[in-house]
């Protein structure tokens, strides 16, 4: 088993991944989960090409506690290079055993067999056949994997046309598909009122007075923890706003300054570790010249365009059921047992989709607050939908950072010694991580938890703040040192890329900064520093692609360059950004050339890479979160303003398909080299450096006027 997908090996039984059945279907159990990402049409397009089977033939089922293999999160871009590789390999020991199977009952041997559809058939003696389906049985694949038969080679799978996507003809149809539009038997509609800003403890409420609203089954208070239960959604949303009119609460003023961040960050005690160090081999060039930089970014919110939901019952037994759209069931599944102070195997968590989601956003809470108000009504299923103001002030936020580098040059014009320090919030709050549970139900209940500070992830497996801050050039020498808040004004947890986002910005625009203050195009300057194949090849695709040696200057509009290795193993991405002025900072063009080893599913990348993209323009240019010094005041799209339809830039994607390597993720390697190509190219555009996102026009006169 040593030679076994991680996956894998932690879940080896093949039963556990795939089940073929005898009306000629192949059901498919992953642990991971569909967001919007289109991840269950790539794993079904790995299956069939492995099993050689139609893509019709193919259910995925939903991940969940009763049985899937435990993968996690979904999280990281993973999904492909983990879970893809492991069903590549239960696909190829799948076939080997009715391979097997086929041919003890035509009396061949197994290397005579060809299949077509599930069709088993001896070469040249077409009727001698049999099926999958007339061998299905599910003692074949009660084992374990033992890693004997190995997956086809690339380019061997079988031809056909690759599958549109599974999840949007039910979606652009209208189709019930989200647990939003789940419905059970019996099923009641809940609210929470949340606390009104962070540390907010709840001193009194007239319970009466919302239980005698018409509709209303139960208002449940434990400590701070306050919803409501009602017959009906229009009850549920009366009953929540008078529960808001009669709630009282005790409110402490908490937050930092909002227009001051990095100072705020900089002044925080933290813990601070040495992500990477390097020392030359020998002697190092004495530096001739110096650099130094500063740049952040703020809080972020994930402001999904549908509210977080979560359903939950409680049978008489003291048994739970939990519908969730969170990342990861099992993760959940550990925490709610802590909360709930009950056995792990009285709960089921079943992933159902919902509104589409990158990192650790309210889905997890909203299926906690509906176990908790289902636990009032045994019985009956309760589903919590959070507001919008729930969704924009409550869920855990992306965290703001702050990031100084300092870099010397020697006479050749090459960096000898690169310096990157960060200040953060950690970048994980998610269940399943630490020793208590770290829903935002937790510190509230009368019997509850204390408030966890957020963590990074360890560097081997992508790490938080400290991702993408090691460097990706070649450089003599180079210092990395991450310092991890130990306060957390705001509740901060995984956001799309992490800390890759600002780390490549910064790092990025830093040596745009050197290479123009050195007289160098910033394209000749990282390829001077990049020994990566790969990388350089993705590089001077996206320059050629832009027509960046050709470029002319034009008035109030600018080209900038961003480059990166995700999480430095993962996907390389090189993109250009064209950004015009005249009258507001718009990104009128992108350029991507990106690497993703063996692709899987062509159209899925590039829908990955394509809204990863748009995502980082809004980020750059748009968001942050909004707070005063008590309350997060960015509750509604007009406090948070997000990228708009007519904002969008035209994209250009090209795809460098290596087949013959591995597969990697598409979801996030955008975000850091578009956002530093903004950066850079604004710079080009105005001559005005700004080094704090969001790239505002505020910012950019500030800028203009420090110069």
């Amino acid at each position: 088993m040593s030679g076994l997908p991680p996956s894998l090996k932690a879940n080896p039984r093949l039963s556990q991944w795939l089940a073929i059945r005898p009306e000629g279907r192949v059901e498919v159990c992953s642990g991971k989960v569909e967001l919007g990402q289109g991840i269950a049409t790539a794993l079904a397009a790995i299956v069939a090409g492995e099993l050689d089977v139609a893509v019709g033939r193919i259910a995925m089922v939903r991940a969940s506690t009763a049985g899937a293999p435990n993968e996690g999160f979904t999280a990281g871009s993973l999904s492909v290079q983990d879970s893809g590789g492991a069903l590549r390999q239960v696909c190829a020991e799948t076939r080997a055993i009715y391979l097997d199977a086929a041919a003890q009952r035509l009396e061949v041997a197994a290397g005579d067999l060809e299949v077509r559809d599930g069709e088993i058939r001896v070469r040249g003696v077409p009727a001698l056949r049999t099926s999958y389906w007339e061998l299905a049985d599910p003692a074949l694949l009660a084992c374990a994997a033992e890693g004997r038969a190995a997956p086809k080679a690339p380019g061997a799978e079988r031809e056909g046309e690759l599958p549109l996507r599974l999840d949007l003809p039910d979606k652009v149809m209208g189709r019930p598909a989200f647990l939003h539009d789940m419905v059970l038997p019996g099923m009641l509609y809940a609210r929470i009122a949340h606390p009104p800003s962070p540390g907010a403890t709840l001193q009194a409420v007239d319970v009466a007075a919302v239980e005698a609203l018409p509709g209303v089954v139960r208002v449940v208070r434990d400590g701070s923890f306050l919803g409501v239960i009602a017959e009906g959604e229009a009850e549920a949303n009366r009953a929540l706003r008078k529960l808001k009119a009669v709630a009282q609460w005790n409110e402490r003023e908490t937050l930092p300054d909002m227009d001051d961040l990095p100072a705020f960050l900089r002044a925080q005690p933290v813990e601070t570790s040495v992500v990477d160090e390097k020392e030359p081999a020998s002697a190092a060039t004495a530096p001739t010249r110096s650099f130094q930089a500063s740049y952040a970014r703020p809080y972020l919110a994930h402001a999904s365009i549908g509210p977080s939901c979560g359903l939950a019952r409680w049978d008489d037994g003291g048994r739970v059921e939990v519908w969730t759209h969170a990342q990861g069931v099992y993760p959940l599944l550990k925490d709610l047992a802590l909360l709930l102070r009950i056995a792990p195997q009285d709960i089921t968590v079943t992933h159902v989709p919902g509104a589409g989601c990158y990192g650790h956003n309210g889905a997890d809470d909203a299926a906690v607050d509906a176990a908790l108000l289902a636990r009032a009504v045994p019985g009956r299923p309760v589903q919590v939908l959070w507001t919008r103001e729930d969704e924009l002030a409550c869920a855990p936020f992306g965290a703001a950072m702050a990031v100084d580098l300092q870099a010397s040059v020697d006479a050749d014009g090459r960096i000898v010694d690169w310096q990157h320090a960060v200040w953060s919030n950690g970048h994980s709050m998610r269940p399943g991580r630490m020793a208590v549970p770290v829903f935002h139900a937790a510190p509230l209940l009368a019997d509850g938890f204390a408030p966890q500070v957020s963590i990074n992830v360890p560097l081997a497996t992508g790490a938080g703040a400290e991702r993408n801050s090691i460097p990706g050039y070649t450089f003599a020498r180079h210092r990395v040192v991450n310092h991890r808040l130990l306060a957390m004004p705001l509740r901060t947890s995984s956001l799309r890329s992490l800390g890759a986002h600002c780390n490549v910005f910064a790092a990025e625009c830093f040596m745009d900064e050197i290479a123009l203050a050195l007289g160098v195009d910033p394209l000749d300057f990282r390829l001077r520093h990049l020994d990566d194949a790969r990388g350089r090849a993705v590089l001077e695709h996206v320059a050629r692609m832009a027509g960046w040696r050709q470029r002319a200057k034009r008035e109030g509009v600018g080209q900038g360059l961003g480059f990166a290795r995700y999480k430095n193993n993962g996907a390389w991405c090189a993109a250009i950004a064209e950004v015009e002025t005249q009258q507001d900072i718009r990104v009128r063009r992108l350029w991507l050339a990106v690497d993703v080893g063996r692709v899987v599913h062509l159209d899925g990348v590039k829908n990955q890479l394509e809204g990863g993209a748009i995502q980082t323009v809004s980020w750059v240019l748009k968001e942050a979160v909004q707070f005063d010094r008590t309350r997060v005041t960015s509750e509604r799209w007009g406090a948070y303003p997000i990228l708009r339809f007519s904002e969008v830039p035209a994209i250009e994607i090209a795809v460098l398909d290596r087949p013959q390597e591995p597969s990697l993720g598409a979801g996030e390697p955008t975000h850091g080299p578009v956002a530093a190509a903004i950066g850079n190219a604004l710079f080009d555009a105005l001559g005005v450096r700004v080094r704090e996102m969001p790239l505002t026009r505020e910012r950019v006169q500030r800028a203009a006027l420090a110069a």
